[in-house]
């Protein structure tokens, strides 16, 4: 009688713990050093709960290994003239070596006018075109948090991407987009052959069930069901979403993948919470550690 094979679960927790920890070496380092600790700064708009939540983690982890972190609150209500000039403060703040602007920004903000006043050598959130262009090219620079921990996450578990099909469902800026130049990429994770599905993707099934690797950032829970999902691939599953639930909390986290059907189809599958999630932060301060250091602009 044959062995039936177990899912590996890609403990996005572990990993990012296991990051954090050498960050945190690497800052007792500089200072034993008499090298000043690397200083993170976050500026939010308005009082979104979630954003909160997002900010107040990052200035904990931040703390907790070491590095100095800062947080401008400003009102919802503030014109779009007055945020730039407090990014303007930061991008010449010599003491500030990264600095994030927490998304969403109210509708009067425009997004794309905010990021482009980033000082590219400060954008340790990897949104501004610059990096943004330099990682396309091929060239050193701060990657956006989720894809590069995904990468991180292949690499650490020594999952096999070249020449495999990794599909990529999702095309956003943040992640589906980067996620899939990152893949194709002359490297290791990388040399994959990519394919991107989105809204408009016809047969979109059909992708699905030819990709060794596939990546779901498509932002609609439970979207991806066992029947969609090649036997053995790699599934990463970037979606959170809450469910209404009869429990304590009222509701329960899902990602974008049938977790519990795919698992059992699955080589390898990241849990939601507890996979990609995680590593955002450890991202974020690994990007900020390499800010301090100048490693990618003078």
């Amino acid at each position: 009688m044959s062995k039936k094979k177990r899912v590996k679960f890609i403990d996005g927790k572990k990993i990012a713990a296991e990051i954090k920890e050498e960050i945190k070496t690497e800052i007792a380092n500089m200072i034993d050093n008499d090298i000043k600790a690397p200083h993170l700064a976050a500026v939010i708009v308005g009082e979104d709960p979630a954003s909160q939540t997002y900010v107040s983690s990052k200035e904990k982890a931040a703390h907790r290994i070491g590095m100095i972190s800062s947080v401008y609150k400003l009102k919802a209500d503030i014109s779009e003239d007055e945020l730039l000039k407090t990014i303007d403060f930061l991008n010449n703040d010599e003491d500030v070596d990264g600095f994030i602007v927490q998304l969403p920004l109210p509708d009067h903000i425009s997004v794309d006018t905010v990021i482009d006043k980033i000082d590219p050598a400060k954008d340790v959130d990897g949104f501004h075109p610059v990096n943004v262009g330099k990682m396309a090219l091929s060239q050193a620079s701060y990657v956006s948090a989720t894809p590069a921990g995904i990468m991180e996450l292949l690499k650490r578990y020594n999952i096999e991407t070249e020449g495999k099909h990794c599909v990529v469902l999702g095309r956003s800026n943040i992640v589906g987009s980067p996620m899939s130049i990152l893949m194709s990429k002359k490297t290791n994770p990388g040399n994959a052959t990519v394919t991107v599905c989105h809204s408009r993707t016809k047969n979109m099934e059909e992708y699905m069930r030819s990709a060794d690797i596939l990546i779901c950032a498509i932002g609609q829970p439970q979207f991806v069901k066992a029947d969609m999902v090649k036997e053995g691939a790699v599934v990463i599953d970037v979606g959170i979403h809450r469910l209404k639930a009869d429990n304590e909390k009222g509701y329960r986290i899902v990602g974008d993948v049938d977790f519990e059907e795919v698992a059992k189809k699955a080589s390898y599958i990241t849990p939601v919470p507890g996979g990609v999630g995680p590593m955002t932060i450890a991202i974020l301060l690994k990007n900020t550690l390499s800010a301090a250091k100048k490693e990618f602009y003078q």
